[in-house]
């Protein structure tokens, strides 16, 4: 009779443990499915976010390359004058506009000119040079008429 009354005990608590787990359990599961909600929630918002980021960084990526790409030809035509050595002692300035190319400044000589002109005329996506460089007078060209 001890061993019934003992084994009634134990089938009572353990029944008693899986009734509490089983509330604990569905409080848990509960409690899980409201985080999962809250995470789908969160993930949705990053989403939209990102994808908010993604487009504005497209637009901004476009507007750049469209600038670099009309700013890259006059940086082209620069970078062919700054570095040639005919030129190193020229100011030049480069304006380009629709592939037209407008050089002004002054060079030390005539070759130089024409040397300036030459490449800016060489340079991809220049259609058109305009020259409007200068060129000092020689010494010789500066000496005065003799006098009669």
């Amino acid at each position: 009779m001890r061993n019934a009354y003992g084994i009634a005990i134990a089938i009572a608590l353990t029944l008693g443990m899986a009734g509490w787990a089983g509330v604990g359990h569905a409080r848990q599961e509960g409690a899980g499915q409201k985080a999962g909600e809250k995470l789908d929630e969160v993930g949705r918002k990053i989403k939209r976010g990102l994808n908010r980021a993604e487009e504005a960084v497209r637009e901004s990526f476009h507007k750049t390359r469209e600038s670099v790409h009309s700013m890259g030809v006059a940086a082209r035509v620069y970078g062919r004058l700054h570095w040639d050595k005919a030129l190193e002692s020229s100011t030049l300035n480069v304006k380009v506009e629709q592939g037209v190319a407008t050089l002004t400044g002054s060079v030390p000589t005539a070759e130089a000119r024409t040397k300036a002109v030459n490449l800016t005329a060489d340079t991809v996506g220049v259609n058109k040079v305009v020259d409007e460089l200068t060129v000092p007078a020689s010494p010789a060209e500066e000496k005065p008429a003799p006098k009669p």
